[in-house]
């Protein structure tokens, strides 16, 4: 298999598997709506999935992983463009899948503990608040600052580099990076939503872009998965 099969057989199976694993958690678990509801209620919801949803969750942060291969491969693929701007977007796409995983691995690992403590029948009120203080803060910081802020900001610059790569390459037709270019520019409006904002729905237009455009971002993968097979 060369790299530009395997290339787009990633770029197809990256966007599939994530949302695969999205749509599962919000028939599942009700997220991201449930994120909304107080600690206490998260938590016992998250008890109640039990060893199904913790692997669900440890699933959906895997997929996040997929993009590091998914940018190097590619690099690989795109004959023709410039070796430092594809060195650079593979430095990028890699970037970004570190950051999401980091954002999504607390849910298998540390929301399982928070989760027994929270909901223990002689849990005391000082450990119940102690309990919310550390899901919220880590939601805050891993969730919405590392995942979120840093995924979507890393995951649009990469697709601004991957795009422009597109054009220059004669792999994949030039309007396929022109796409890639817009979507990444999107991404990267979208990754400022709580940046500066004390409200706790954060910036709203940001917040409206956001699922359109991953739904348009997953596309594009998929566009360059299959005109790389063909």
């Amino acid at each position: 298999m060369n790299a530009t099969v395997a290339a787009g057989i990633m770029l197809i199976v990256l966007p599939v598997a994530f949302n695969a694993a999205f749509a599962a958690l919000a028939a599942k678990f009700d997220y991201p709506d449930i994120l909304r509801r107080p600690t206490q209620e998260v938590l016992l919801r998250f008890r109640d999935g039990g060893p199904g949803l913790v692997l669900l969750w440890w699933s959906f942060a895997l997929t996040a992983v997929l993009l590091a291969p998914a940018a190097v491969l590619l690099s690989g693929a795109l004959a023709g463009a410039d070796t430092t701007l594809l060195a650079l977007g593979s430095a990028v796409g890699v970037l970004a899948a570190v950051v999401q995983f980091l954002g999504l691995i607390r849910w298998p690992f540390l929301v399982p503990y928070l989760a027994r403590t929270a909901t223990d029948p002689d849990a005391t009120a000082a450990r119940k608040e102690a309990v919310d203080v550390v899901f919220q803060s880590f939601n805050r910081y891993l969730g919405v600052a590392v995942g979120e802020h840093l995924g979507y900001l890393l995951s649009g610059a990469w697709s601004i580099l991957a795009g422009v790569a597109m054009i220059q390459s004669t792999a994949v037709p030039a309007w396929l990076g022109i796409v890639g270019i817009i979507a990444g520019a999107v991404l990267a409006v979208c990754s400022l939503e709580f940046v500066g904002s004390f409200e706790p729905g954060g910036w709203k237009l940001a917040a409206a872009l956001t699922p359109a455009t991953y739904i348009a971002w997953s596309l594009w993968l998929v566009a360059a998965g299959v005109f790389l097979l063909l």
